[in-house]
Protein backbone atom coordinates (compact mmCIF):
# COMPACT_ATOMS: atom_id res chain seq x y z
CA UNK A 1 0.00 0.00 0.00
CA UNK A 2 1.02 3.57 -0.58
CA UNK A 3 2.07 4.36 2.99
CA UNK A 4 5.09 6.46 3.83
CA UNK A 5 7.09 4.85 6.64
CA UNK A 6 8.56 6.95 9.41
CA UNK A 7 10.76 5.38 12.07
CA UNK A 8 11.01 7.19 15.41
CA UNK A 9 14.39 7.12 17.10
CA UNK A 10 14.80 6.14 20.75
CA UNK A 11 16.11 9.64 21.48
CA UNK A 12 12.97 11.22 20.07
CA UNK A 13 10.75 8.97 22.16
CA UNK A 14 12.72 9.77 25.30
CA UNK A 15 12.54 13.51 24.62
CA UNK A 16 8.81 13.50 24.08
CA UNK A 17 8.13 11.28 27.08
CA UNK A 18 10.10 13.75 29.20
CA UNK A 19 7.60 16.45 28.34
CA UNK A 20 5.13 14.64 30.57
CA UNK A 21 1.39 14.40 30.62
CA UNK A 22 0.99 18.19 30.61
CA UNK A 23 2.02 18.30 26.98
CA UNK A 24 -0.07 15.30 26.04
CA UNK A 25 -3.19 16.66 27.72
CA UNK A 26 -3.10 19.63 25.36
CA UNK A 27 -4.08 17.31 22.52
CA UNK A 28 -7.60 16.57 21.35
CA UNK A 29 -9.75 13.85 22.91
CA UNK A 30 -8.65 11.37 20.24
CA UNK A 31 -4.99 11.91 21.01
CA UNK A 32 -5.22 12.45 24.76
CA UNK A 33 -2.74 10.68 27.02
CA UNK A 34 -3.21 6.97 26.57
CA UNK A 35 -1.46 5.84 29.72
CA UNK A 36 -1.15 6.50 33.43
CA UNK A 37 -4.90 6.56 34.11
CA UNK A 38 -6.69 4.50 36.74
CA UNK A 39 -8.22 2.34 34.00
CA UNK A 40 -6.91 -0.32 31.61
CA UNK A 41 -5.27 1.91 28.98
CA UNK A 42 -5.64 0.72 25.39
CA UNK A 43 -4.23 2.30 22.23
CA UNK A 44 -6.12 1.26 19.09
CA UNK A 45 -4.63 1.82 15.65
CA UNK A 46 -7.86 2.99 13.97
CA UNK A 47 -11.64 3.15 14.37
CA UNK A 48 -12.82 -0.48 13.89
CA UNK A 49 -10.42 -1.63 16.60
CA UNK A 50 -11.17 1.36 18.81
CA UNK A 51 -14.86 0.42 18.56
CA UNK A 52 -14.15 -3.17 19.64
CA UNK A 53 -12.02 -2.07 22.57
CA UNK A 54 -14.66 0.35 23.80
CA UNK A 55 -17.54 -2.13 23.47
CA UNK A 56 -15.62 -4.94 25.15
CA UNK A 57 -13.85 -2.85 27.77
CA UNK A 58 -16.79 -0.68 28.79
CA UNK A 59 -16.15 1.46 31.86
CA UNK A 60 -12.95 -0.40 32.71
CA UNK A 61 -10.91 0.89 29.76
CA UNK A 62 -9.48 4.17 28.53
CA UNK A 63 -9.25 3.84 24.74
CA UNK A 64 -7.45 6.21 22.38
CA UNK A 65 -6.98 5.91 18.61
CA UNK A 66 -3.82 6.64 16.65
CA UNK A 67 -5.92 7.58 13.60
CA UNK A 68 -7.99 10.75 13.91
CA UNK A 69 -11.58 10.89 12.55
CA UNK A 70 -11.47 11.76 8.86
CA UNK A 71 -7.87 10.64 8.43
CA UNK A 72 -7.22 7.95 5.82
CA UNK A 73 -5.74 5.13 7.96
CA UNK A 74 -3.61 3.70 5.14
CA UNK A 75 -1.60 6.94 5.10
CA UNK A 76 -1.04 7.26 8.84
CA UNK A 77 2.36 8.39 10.06
CA UNK A 78 3.26 7.97 13.73
CA UNK A 79 4.41 11.07 15.59
CA UNK A 80 6.90 11.01 18.46
CA UNK A 81 4.04 11.98 20.81
CA UNK A 82 1.99 8.98 19.70
CA UNK A 83 4.97 6.68 20.13
CA UNK A 84 5.26 7.95 23.69
CA UNK A 85 1.58 7.17 24.22
CA UNK A 86 2.21 3.60 23.15
CA UNK A 87 4.99 3.27 25.71
CA UNK A 88 2.67 4.39 28.50
CA UNK A 89 -0.32 2.18 27.60
CA UNK A 90 -1.30 -1.19 29.04
CA UNK A 91 -2.23 -2.68 25.65
CA UNK A 92 -2.14 -1.91 21.96
CA UNK A 93 -4.70 -3.22 19.49
CA UNK A 94 -3.69 -3.04 15.83
CA UNK A 95 -4.05 -4.82 12.49
CA UNK A 96 -0.69 -5.90 11.13
CA UNK A 97 0.15 -4.90 7.54
CA UNK A 98 -2.66 -2.32 7.28
CA UNK A 99 -0.59 0.56 8.65
CA UNK A 100 3.16 -0.12 8.37
CA UNK A 101 4.02 2.92 10.50
CA UNK A 102 1.95 1.43 13.33
CA UNK A 103 3.65 -1.95 12.88
CA UNK A 104 7.04 -0.24 13.25
CA UNK A 105 5.99 1.64 16.38
CA UNK A 106 4.48 -1.45 18.01
CA UNK A 107 7.63 -3.46 17.31
CA UNK A 108 9.76 -0.79 18.98
CA UNK A 109 7.45 -0.34 21.97
CA UNK A 110 7.67 -2.19 25.27
CA UNK A 111 3.90 -2.57 25.70
CA UNK A 112 3.24 -5.85 27.49
CA UNK A 113 -0.02 -6.71 25.72
CA UNK A 114 0.17 -6.46 21.93
CA UNK A 115 -2.98 -7.66 20.16
CA UNK A 116 -2.77 -8.20 16.40
CA UNK A 117 -6.33 -8.43 15.07
CA UNK A 118 -5.06 -10.13 11.90
CA UNK A 119 -3.97 -13.11 14.00
CA UNK A 120 -7.47 -13.60 15.42
CA UNK A 121 -9.20 -14.59 12.16
CA UNK A 122 -8.32 -15.77 8.65
CA UNK A 123 -7.11 -13.41 5.89
CA UNK A 124 -7.16 -13.95 2.14
CA UNK A 125 -5.54 -12.44 -0.94
CA UNK A 126 -7.89 -10.23 -2.95
CA UNK A 127 -7.35 -8.40 -6.23
CA UNK A 128 -9.59 -6.00 -8.13
CA UNK A 129 -12.32 -8.61 -8.45
CA UNK A 130 -13.62 -10.60 -5.48
CA UNK A 131 -16.48 -13.08 -5.56
CA UNK A 132 -18.21 -15.26 -8.09
CA UNK A 133 -18.22 -12.95 -11.11
CA UNK A 134 -17.34 -14.51 -14.48
CA UNK A 135 -13.65 -13.92 -15.17
CA UNK A 136 -14.08 -13.04 -18.84
CA UNK A 137 -15.15 -9.54 -17.85
CA UNK A 138 -11.91 -8.91 -15.94
CA UNK A 139 -8.91 -9.76 -18.09
CA UNK A 140 -6.59 -7.54 -16.04
CA UNK A 141 -7.64 -8.67 -12.58
CA UNK A 142 -4.16 -9.91 -11.57
CA UNK A 143 -2.30 -6.71 -12.40
CA UNK A 144 -2.82 -5.12 -8.99
CA UNK A 145 -3.09 -8.30 -6.90
CA UNK A 146 -1.67 -7.25 -3.59
CA UNK A 147 -1.02 -9.09 -0.33
CA UNK A 148 -3.53 -10.23 2.23
CA UNK A 149 -6.69 -8.14 2.37
CA UNK A 150 -6.89 -6.44 5.80
CA UNK A 151 -10.55 -5.31 5.62
CA UNK A 152 -11.85 -8.06 7.93
CA UNK A 153 -14.18 -5.80 9.94
CA UNK A 154 -16.57 -5.48 6.97
CA UNK A 155 -17.44 -9.17 7.36
CA UNK A 156 -19.50 -9.44 10.58
CA UNK A 157 -18.46 -13.08 11.01
CA UNK A 158 -14.73 -12.35 10.91
CA UNK A 159 -15.24 -9.22 13.00
CA UNK A 160 -16.95 -11.36 15.65
CA UNK A 161 -13.97 -13.72 15.65
CA UNK A 162 -11.68 -10.76 16.25
CA UNK A 163 -13.96 -9.54 19.04
CA UNK A 164 -13.74 -12.89 20.79
CA UNK A 165 -9.93 -12.82 20.58
CA UNK A 166 -9.75 -9.27 21.89
CA UNK A 167 -12.05 -10.19 24.77
CA UNK A 168 -9.81 -13.08 25.80
CA UNK A 169 -6.73 -10.86 25.59
CA UNK A 170 -8.38 -8.26 27.85
CA UNK A 171 -9.38 -10.97 30.34
CA UNK A 172 -5.79 -12.20 30.54
CA UNK A 173 -4.22 -8.74 30.77
CA UNK A 174 -6.73 -7.34 33.29
CA UNK A 175 -8.04 -10.34 35.28
CA UNK A 176 -9.78 -8.19 37.91
CA UNK A 177 -12.38 -7.23 35.30
CA UNK A 178 -12.40 -10.48 33.33
CA UNK A 179 -16.04 -11.29 34.07
CA UNK A 180 -17.24 -7.99 32.59
CA UNK A 181 -15.02 -8.38 29.53
CA UNK A 182 -16.46 -11.83 28.93
CA UNK A 183 -20.03 -10.56 29.29
CA UNK A 184 -19.45 -7.56 27.02
CA UNK A 185 -17.77 -9.71 24.38
CA UNK A 186 -20.69 -12.14 24.35
CA UNK A 187 -23.15 -9.26 23.91
CA UNK A 188 -21.12 -7.78 21.05
CA UNK A 189 -20.77 -11.13 19.27
CA UNK A 190 -24.51 -11.67 19.58
CA UNK A 191 -25.17 -8.32 17.94
CA UNK A 192 -22.68 -9.10 15.17
CA UNK A 193 -24.41 -12.43 14.59
CA UNK A 194 -27.70 -10.56 14.18
CA UNK A 195 -26.04 -8.17 11.72
CA UNK A 196 -24.77 -11.14 9.72
CA UNK A 197 -28.34 -12.46 9.53
CA UNK A 198 -29.57 -9.05 8.36
CA UNK A 199 -27.08 -9.04 5.48
CA UNK A 200 -27.66 -12.68 4.60
CA UNK A 201 -31.44 -12.25 4.40
CA UNK A 202 -31.33 -8.77 2.89
CA UNK A 203 -29.05 -9.75 0.00
CA UNK A 204 -30.37 -13.24 -0.68
CA UNK A 205 -32.55 -12.26 -3.66
CA UNK A 206 -31.26 -9.49 -5.91
CA UNK A 207 -31.45 -8.72 -9.63
CA UNK A 208 -27.65 -8.55 -9.92
CA UNK A 209 -24.83 -9.75 -7.70
CA UNK A 210 -22.16 -7.36 -9.00
CA UNK A 211 -21.21 -3.98 -7.56
CA UNK A 212 -18.40 -1.49 -8.31
CA UNK A 213 -16.42 0.24 -5.56
CA UNK A 214 -13.62 2.81 -5.38
CA UNK A 215 -11.16 0.35 -3.84
CA UNK A 216 -11.29 -3.31 -2.89
CA UNK A 217 -12.44 -2.95 0.71
CA UNK A 218 -15.52 -5.15 0.48
CA UNK A 219 -14.07 -8.45 -0.69
CA UNK A 220 -14.84 -10.36 2.49
CA UNK A 221 -18.38 -8.97 2.56
CA UNK A 222 -18.89 -9.94 -1.09
CA UNK A 223 -17.70 -13.49 -0.49
CA UNK A 224 -19.79 -13.88 2.64
CA UNK A 225 -23.06 -12.97 0.91
CA UNK A 226 -22.55 -14.40 -2.57
CA UNK A 227 -21.77 -11.10 -4.30
CA UNK A 228 -18.99 -9.87 -6.57
CA UNK A 229 -17.02 -6.71 -5.86
CA UNK A 230 -15.35 -5.03 -8.82
CA UNK A 231 -12.88 -2.44 -7.53
CA UNK A 232 -11.62 0.52 -9.53
CA UNK A 233 -8.32 0.82 -7.65
CA UNK A 234 -7.58 -2.56 -6.04
CA UNK A 235 -6.53 -2.60 -2.37
CA UNK A 236 -4.80 0.79 -2.56
CA UNK A 237 -7.42 3.57 -2.37
CA UNK A 238 -5.01 6.17 -3.76
CA UNK A 239 -3.90 4.33 -6.92
CA UNK A 240 -5.12 5.30 -10.39
CA UNK A 241 -6.84 2.72 -12.62
CA UNK A 242 -5.42 1.97 -16.04
CA UNK A 243 -7.36 2.82 -19.19
CA UNK A 244 -7.83 -0.92 -19.79
CA UNK A 245 -9.29 -1.33 -16.31
CA UNK A 246 -11.79 1.46 -16.90
CA UNK A 247 -12.86 -0.16 -20.21
CA UNK A 248 -13.27 -3.51 -18.47
CA UNK A 249 -15.49 -1.93 -15.81
CA UNK A 250 -17.69 -0.22 -18.38
CA UNK A 251 -18.03 -3.48 -20.34
CA UNK A 252 -18.82 -5.47 -17.21
CA UNK A 253 -21.35 -2.94 -15.93
CA UNK A 254 -23.38 -3.22 -19.11
CA UNK A 255 -23.16 -7.03 -19.24
CA UNK A 256 -24.12 -7.62 -15.61
CA UNK A 257 -26.79 -5.01 -15.06
CA UNK A 258 -24.77 -2.85 -12.67
CA UNK A 259 -26.67 0.28 -11.69
CA UNK A 260 -24.34 2.05 -9.26
CA UNK A 261 -20.70 2.98 -8.75
CA UNK A 262 -19.92 3.27 -5.05
CA UNK A 263 -17.42 5.72 -3.59
CA UNK A 264 -16.33 6.48 -0.02
CA UNK A 265 -16.07 9.62 2.07
CA UNK A 266 -12.33 9.53 2.92
CA UNK A 267 -11.08 9.11 -0.68
CA UNK A 268 -11.63 11.28 -3.77
CA UNK A 269 -14.82 10.40 -5.66
CA UNK A 270 -13.57 11.87 -8.97
CA UNK A 271 -12.78 8.59 -10.75
CA UNK A 272 -15.95 6.87 -9.52
CA UNK A 273 -18.13 9.73 -10.74
CA UNK A 274 -16.33 9.87 -14.10
CA UNK A 275 -16.89 6.15 -14.73
CA UNK A 276 -20.51 6.44 -13.62
CA UNK A 277 -21.12 9.40 -15.91
CA UNK A 278 -19.52 7.71 -18.92
CA UNK A 279 -21.62 4.59 -18.36
CA UNK A 280 -24.86 6.39 -17.38
CA UNK A 281 -24.76 4.86 -13.89
CA UNK A 282 -25.75 6.22 -10.50
CA UNK A 283 -23.32 6.90 -7.64
CA UNK A 284 -23.75 6.26 -3.94
CA UNK A 285 -21.67 5.88 -0.78
CA UNK A 286 -20.50 2.48 0.46
CA UNK A 287 -18.54 3.21 3.60
CA UNK A 288 -15.53 1.01 4.49
CA UNK A 289 -15.90 2.35 8.07
CA UNK A 290 -12.25 3.22 8.51
CA UNK A 291 -13.36 6.21 10.57
CA UNK A 292 -16.55 7.98 11.71
CA UNK A 293 -16.97 11.61 10.65
CA UNK A 294 -19.81 14.09 10.21
CA UNK A 295 -20.21 12.71 6.68
CA UNK A 296 -20.74 9.15 7.88
CA UNK A 297 -24.23 7.72 7.52
CA UNK A 298 -24.40 6.71 11.16
CA UNK A 299 -22.76 7.33 14.51
CA UNK A 300 -21.06 3.96 14.96
CA UNK A 301 -20.09 0.71 13.24
CA UNK A 302 -23.53 -0.88 13.40
CA UNK A 303 -25.41 2.15 12.08
CA UNK A 304 -23.03 2.58 9.14
CA UNK A 305 -23.14 -1.13 8.32
CA UNK A 306 -26.94 -0.99 8.23
CA UNK A 307 -26.69 2.03 5.91
CA UNK A 308 -24.32 0.03 3.70
CA UNK A 309 -26.84 -2.80 3.56
CA UNK A 310 -29.60 -0.46 2.41
CA UNK A 311 -27.31 1.02 -0.26
CA UNK A 312 -26.43 -2.44 -1.56
CA UNK A 313 -30.05 -3.55 -1.58
CA UNK A 314 -31.01 -0.53 -3.67
CA UNK A 315 -28.08 -0.87 -6.08
CA UNK A 316 -28.47 -4.62 -6.55
CA UNK A 317 -32.25 -4.57 -6.85
CA UNK A 318 -33.17 -6.57 -3.76
CA UNK A 319 -36.54 -8.28 -4.11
Amino acid sequence: MNVRRRLISTAAVTAVTALGLATLSACSTESAAAGNTDKFDVVASFYPLQFLAQRIGGDHVNVTSLTKPGQEPHDLEISARQTAQLQESDAVLYLKNLQPAVDDAVTQSEVKTKIDAASLTSLEKHGNEVGGHAAEHDDHKDEELAGLDPHIWLDPVRYAQVAEGVGKAFEKADPDNAADYKKNTAALVKKLDALNTQFKDGLANTKTKVFITTHAAFGYLAERYGLTEEAINGLDPESEPSADRVKDLEKMAKADGVTTVFYETLVSDKTAKTIASDSSLKTDVLDPIEGITSKSKGDDYFQVMESNLKALQTALGAK
